[in-house]
Formats: C-alpha cells, structure tokens, sequence
C-alpha cells in the first residue's frame, strides 16, 4: 500500500521528550476520509502512553486522540462525508465490527479489541496506529464523526474523550430531569460530566477537597459543592444520590462515597485503573443494592448522539490552547493539574 510522509510529534522512548519526527499514513483507500488537523487534545492517556506507565507502548509513539479537522480528500465509496466538512476522530479508528458488541454500537467493547487511534495495530500497514499529535490522519468513514458548525472548534476536541467518556455513562444510568447527579473531582472529566448532567436536566453535585473550587464548579452548572473532607458535609448528602460519576484519576478510597448513593444507586467509575484500596467495603452495598461499576468512552453512534447534544445546547469544553511545541511542559503541568481543564494543541503550529 502506498504511503504518505507527515510531520508529527511523537517520542522514541518512555524516558525521552517528544520532538517533532515524520511518520507515515497510509493514502485513502476507497473507505477512508483524510483529515487535516486543525486542534487535538491533550489527554492523561497521551501521557501514559507515551511514557509507557500502562505497559505496552510500541515506538516511535505518536499520541493524541481527540482529533478535530477538515476533510481534504474522501475515498470512492465514502457516502458520509465531502471535502471541506468538518470531522472528528476519537479514541477508536476501527474494531471488528462483527462481534455482539460492534453490531451494538458498542465499539468500544469491541470483544477482540478495538484499534486505538494510536498504539493500536493498523490492518493496512501492519505497522502501529499514530495519534492527533500530526498534520494529517487517515480514518475509515465508519470512525469519522460529525462536527457542528456552531461549536467553537478548539473547545470541541476534548469532547472526543473526555465528554464521551463522562456522556456514555450518563446515557447509560439514564440521567435526566429529576436524576441527583454527583461527580467526584474537577478536572477534564469532572468539568465535562457537571456540563452534561446540567444539560440533561439533573441536578448536579461536586466532590471536592478544594474549597476554592466551589465557585467555578457553581459556574459550569454545578447546584452544590460537597467538601468530601468535611464529615459534617459529607453525612448530610448520605442517601441522596442516584448515580455518581467518579473521575479521579488515581487510587482513592470509593467507601465515603457508597454512603452517598440512593437505593439501587451506582457509582461509576471512568478515571481510575488498578486495584482499589483500602478495600470496597460490601455492607452498605448490600444493605441498598447499590453498585460500583466502571465505563470507558463510547461507540461511534454514542459519541456522534453525544457531539450533536453539544451543538444543540452549544456545550465544549473549558480549554487552554497551546502550541505543539510547548507539549513537554504541558505534561509536566497536567501531572500537576496546573490546566484549566484541557489542554488542546493548535495545530497550525506544527505546520509552520
């Protein structure tokens, strides 16, 4: 298969900067869109992989999924798209689309395993998937999503992860008027999960350890803010709550919280991976049929139901864009949650 030469920003190693390298894309095949990349989003993911904290990076790595562009050329059997439209790509660029849970719409449960956008296995090249961190990208239509023209289009691309990843589990609980929402932490999900349940008409509650946070959680939709420090605070919202949406992202205790949750209320985590400590306590479980369950982004269907409820309700995400030249800083900052609440990279800046 022919190839394509891009600019990117990638690392060659787990302990080594990213620095600007040329990798290669395929050229469309008669089902592929190619995107010019105008903004992509700066995850904890992106992080991860590139310094190898989950295991498993292949390199050169190039991250960033939370892609968001023009199409400057379509394949001959693309249907979905034109050039010139605004597109986006996740986390996802392909999966098997055979299995109970691709013809669910469940991609992201894709039972042999989805392809990630990038550190994934690309089928055409037989080389590693490399992410947004580029000029261009190269994507099946199926995986391609629609943009809204209205959205303001740095602030979209975060939607990609960390508004799916906080829209599918409150799809999936059925938050709406009348749901008692809580979300535990104020950062790229946290933010994305009170827009949303404010906007699906739930009244919507912050955990926080930060005082300083409560009016900023208040701004973004938020109705009130629990310091989950605070004992006193903590016994008064004891049963109250139908679903919460966990995004911290380390290990923490989840017990003060199961306190929290109504009969047969759940809270669902979406930040965290690895064994939790101290140990989930089962009593207050049982005692009121609640439920610890996890979640992680959404299929394709989801997340295009998801981008078009943004631009019906004019929802993105809080950012602060950056140069791609600056992305070695802006992990070490996000390692201190020194942002506000997204990083996106303007990619202009790597075209120059």
């Amino acid at each position: 298969m022919s190839t394509q030469s891009v600019k990117a920003y990638g690392t060659e190693a787990a302990t080594a900067n990213l620095k600007q390298l040329n990798i290669n894309r395929r050229e469309t095949t008669p089902k592929d869109v190619e995107i010019d990349i105008l903004y992509c989003g700066v995850c904890h993911s992106d992080l991860h992989t590139a310094r190898n904290d989950w295991g498993g990076t292949v390199y050169p790595a190039v991250p960033g999924h939370e892609i968001l562009g023009r199409v400057t050329k379509v394949g001959s059997e693309v249907t979905k798209f034109k050039v010139g439209d605004l597109a986006a790509v996740g986390c996802i660029v392909d999966s098997c689309r055979e299995c109970a849970s691709c013809k669910e719409d469940l991609e992201q449960y894709c039972i042999p395993g989805f392809t990630g956008t990038y550190n994934g296995k690309d089928k055409h090249l037989k080389t590693q998937t490399f992410g947004g961190y580029s000029e261009k990208v190269v994507v099946d239509e199926h995986f391609v999503l629609r943009v809204p023209e209205n959205l303001d289009l740095a602030g979209t691309a975060p939607l990609l992860c960390a508004g799916i990843t906080t829209w599918s589990p409150l799809r999936h609980w059925n938050v709406g008027p009348d749901t008692k929402v809580a979300v535990v932490g104020l950062g790229g999900l946290g933010h994305m999960a009170i827009k949303l349940a404010n906007a699906l008409g739930a009244n919507v509650t912050l955990f926080s350890r930060s005082p300083e946070k409560t009016q900023d959680a208040l701004d973004l939709g938020a109705h009130e803010v629990v310091i989950s420090t605070d004992k006193a605070q903590m016994k008064s919202v004891a049963g109250k709550f139908d679903v919460i949406i966990d995004t911290v992202p380390y290990v923490h205790d989840l017990n003060p919280y199961v306190g929290t949750l109504a009969v047969s209320g759940t809270i669902v985590v979406v930040g965290y991976l690895g064994g939790l400590e101290p140990l989930l306590n089962t009593v207050p479980m049982i005692m009121g049929r609640k439920s610890v369950a996890g979640s992680v982004i959404g299929g394709i269907a989801e997340t295009q139901e998801m981008l078009d409820f943004c631009g019906k309700h004019n929802i993105t995400s809080e950012v602060e864009v950056i140069n791609i030249q600056d992305i070695n800083e802006a992990y070490e900052r996000m390692l201190k949650s020194d942002v506000r609440y997204r990083f996106v990279i303007d990619m202009a800046s790597l075209k120059a």
